[in-house]
């Protein structure tokens, strides 16, 4: 299949033409997708037409499709319909309570699944509804942030582990939602990344709770430089959603964020992920 790969910034991105991700893609074209993937970290597929078993079979050819991370007493009334690997990201609401997770306003910077012992690899979000304004996506390169990290805030980190803390709905810092439903995981500042050999951040501003072994004055004050850091908007795109956008994106080396939109309208995400036994080093 002849298919176009055009960057989207210079830091971060890759929309991927000509291609119906309804078919059965060859080998050739699913190697070819996987190397646009790590050389741009996050790829781009519009104009898609999908139902969940055909996001699910895409997601299969590049790795074991994860499971849910989130307790099964902890899962909204919407995910009694999705496929197993499949999480339901809505704000659209049946009896004043929504069908699926996450359903309102901004979040915070965040590495998908960096609170699990083996986080996945990878996740690929499907657009089925969007508002009329509001609630894109911001991708920022890790690898972007550590290259270009001062060596006084670096160097201190080099090496280090951070502990990571989750309440399974939170969209902000120490917003539980009254759960007790929870994961955390100690990790490395930056993590190397297997198949690439690059270094990226590998902490963010709405799970990382402070370094180990360090004095929490020196901790907090390292950590917002690297925040601050890795959320510059040369580092950033930002994706607009339009119904039948499909993104994949590593989580090795990326965070993303959501802006806020109108709880008036509309919103539905199909999320899937690519599971992994490697531990981040």
């Amino acid at each position: 299949m002849a298919i176009d790969i055009v960057s989207l910034t210079s830091s971060i991105g890759a929309e991927i033409r000509g291609l119906d991700l309804r078919d059965e893609l060859d080998a050739d074209t699913v190697a070819e997708i996987r190397r646009a993937w790590l050389d741009h970290v996050l790829v781009l597929f519009r104009d898609q037409q999908l139902g969940k078993e055909d996001q699910i079979r895409f997601t299969a050819q590049f790795g074991e499709v994860g499971e849910l991370a989130r307790p099964q007493e902890y899962r909204t009334p919407g995910h009694a319909d999705m496929p197993p690997g499949m999480m339901l990201i809505s704000n659209v609401r049946e009896n004043g309570v929504p069908i699926g997770a996450l359903p309102d306003g901004e979040m915070m910077f965040h590495h998908d699944m960096l609170h699990a012992e083996n986080p996945h690899t990878a996740t690929v979000l499907y657009a089925v509804e969007v508002p009329s304004t509001g609630g894109n996506t911001l991708f920022a390169s890790g690898y972007a942030a550590y290259d270009t990290l001062p060596d006084d805030v670096r160097l201190p980190l080099e090496g280090r582990n951070a502990f990571n803390h989750y309440h399974f709905g939170s969209v902000q810092r120490g917003d539980d939602k009254g759960t007790p439903a929870f994961a955390e995981s100690v990790h490395p500042v930056f993590r190397t990344h297997s198949e690439t050999g690059r270094k990226a951040v590998y902490v963010n501003r709405l799970m990382t709770e402070h370094i180990a072994d360090m004095a929490d004055d020196e901790s907090d004050a390292l950590l917002q430089h690297v925040f601050d850091h890795s959320e510059r908007a040369e580092f950033v795109y930002e994706h607009v959603w339009r119904v039948g956008d499909l993104l994949m994106w590593d989580n090795r080396c990326s965070t993303h964020a959501r802006t806020d939109f109108p709880t008036s309208e509309r919103r539905l995400m199909w999320r899937t992920t690519i599971a992994s036994d490697e531990r981040p080093y």
